[in-house]
């Protein structure tokens, strides 16, 4: 399986405001550069912050890429998944509406009342680990259900964890030119941070795109 990590980032590393209001960084360039990564993935990933803050759908903009997909065997959007070790996630969430599939990986002490009600409105719970969700054997389950990509679209503290879990395949990030600031503020990769085996990358493109720059990279 691979995992791609996308993400948009100001000039100083911040993905939004300290308030974690989303803030538009790039512009429709990139825009249509993350739906047509979408497309391409079997599941779009993120941690139950991010569905908290900015209550995404995680869904094919594109009517094209919809139909391409469906042309050959897909449904119309990719899966939707969300790292939520508690159940956090409301049973309104964008992720939950729509056709598309919604996985939550939950810890195995997640309340099953809340597994219960999120079932109902048509979510997966598949438990790993215990207090916090064991990302390695989620990922496996996800593997078992046949995809082959799955994109994470943040936060810093889930990007982090899958990095920390040597988990990340490639990154693609856009620095978009501005700076948001505040030491509150979440970065690309949150959590503990790194004090020793920082994960090594490999460049393998640089790109301006709007009025940004789009950096690729293998993670070694």
């Amino acid at each position: 399986m691979q995992v791609v990590v996308n993400a948009a980032m100001s000039a100083d590393g911040k993905l939004s405001s300290r308030e974690r209001e989303q803030i538009a960084i790039s512009g429709p360039r990139d825009f249509d550069r993350v739906d047509a990564l979408r497309a391409d993935s079997d599941a779009v990933m993120v941690g139950v912050g991010t569905v908290l803050a900015d209550d995404p759908s995680l869904t094919v903009d594109s009517e094209r890429r919809r139909a391409e997909r469906q042309a050959r065997g897909d449904p119309a959007d990719p899966a939707r998944v969300v790292a939520d070790s508690k159940l956090r996630t409301p049973p309104d969430a964008g992720v939950l509406s729509g056709a598309a599939e919604t996985v939550l990986l939950a810890g195995a002490d997640a309340p099953a009342e809340r597994a219960t009600r999120l079932e109902t409105a048509g979510a997966t719970v598949v438990r790993t680990g215990a207090e916090q969700t064991d990302l390695s054997a989620g990922l496996d389950a996800l593997e078992d259900r046949g995809f082959d990509q799955v994109m994470v679209e943040g936060g810093g503290e889930l990007i982090y964890s899958l990095f920390a879990a040597a988990l990340v395949d490639r990154l693609s990030v856009y620095v978009g030119s501005l700076v948001i600031g505040g030491r509150d503020a979440p970065t690309l990769a949150d959590g503990d941070g790194f004090r020793s085996d920082f994960p090594e990358l490999r460049l393998d493109g640089v790109d301006q795109v709007d009025d940004g720059v789009l950096l690729e990279y293998t993670v070694e």
